[in-house]
Order: structure tokens, then C-alpha cells, then sequence
């Protein structure tokens, strides 16, 4: 099984099933409905501890927080993963063109440009 950027699966311009429910599960992480849930949430771990109430209950809303905190983790690492392969794809394309319009012997400073363009490809 290979690893790939979570950017470069499904195609160009395509987005999988994953790629989509992870851009839903973005959205829905942003919104005021999912900030209200995460309230209440940490409202239900202060309640059960302030009234002692069962260790069971304490360990259920434990680990609907911890489940909750995972996902978020996992959701976050693909989003910046995203983020950082745009970012980088528009640098390769300004300095691809940087590189297009100087004409005549390449300098010092051009060859370090083509060969920064060749690390990110795997050149």
C-alpha cells in the first residue's frame, strides 16, 4: 500500500469520496452548529464531574471528548496537508516562469530555482 499526498489522490480537479467528506467534514467543523456541540460537550464533562455521577457516565462523555479530539486531529493534519500542496504548487508555477523568461546563460540564482522545482518533483 503507497502513501500519497492527501492533495494528489483522486486526480486532477476530481475529488474522491474521501476528499469530499473530508471538505464536508471542514465545513461542518467550522460552523457556529459545530461550536455549540463542542460547548455543550465540555459542559456534559464539567456536569458529570461537579454532580459525581457514575464512573461509566464519566468514562462515556471521556471518551465521546477523546473521539471527538481524534477526529478533529486527523481532519486538521489532512486540511494543512491541502493547504501546503497548493501553496507549493503555485511556487513551482511563479518560479517555472521566472525561469521561462530569462533567456541567455542561466546565473547562479536560476539554476538554484530549477533545481528547487526538481526537488519538490522527486527529480
Amino acid at each position: 500500500m503507497a502513501f500519497e499526498h492527501p492533495a494528489k489522490k483522486g486526480g486532477q480537479g476530481r475529488l474522491g469520496r474521501f476528499e469530499k467528506l473530508a471538505e464536508l467534514a471542514s465545513n461542518f467543523t467550522s460552523s457556529p452548529a459545530f461550536s455549540v456541540f463542542c460547548v455543550l460537550l465540555v459542559a456534559g464533562v464539567v456536569v458529570v464531574h461537579v454532580l459525581h455521577l457514575d464512573v461509566s457516565w464519566q468514562h462515556l462523555v471521556g471518551d465521546a471528548m477523546a473521539a471527538v479530539t481524534l477526529l478533529l486531529l486527523a481532519l486538521l493534519k489532512n486540511s494543512e496537508r491541502r493547504a501546503e500542496h497548493a501553496i507549493q504548487v503555485k511556487l513551482d508555477a511563479i518560479a517555472a516562469v521566472l525561469l521561462e523568461q530569462y533567456e541567455g546563460e542561466p546565473g547562479p540564482a536560476q539554476r538554484e530555482l530549477a533545481e528547487a522545482i526538481g526537488i519538490e518533483d522527486g527529480e
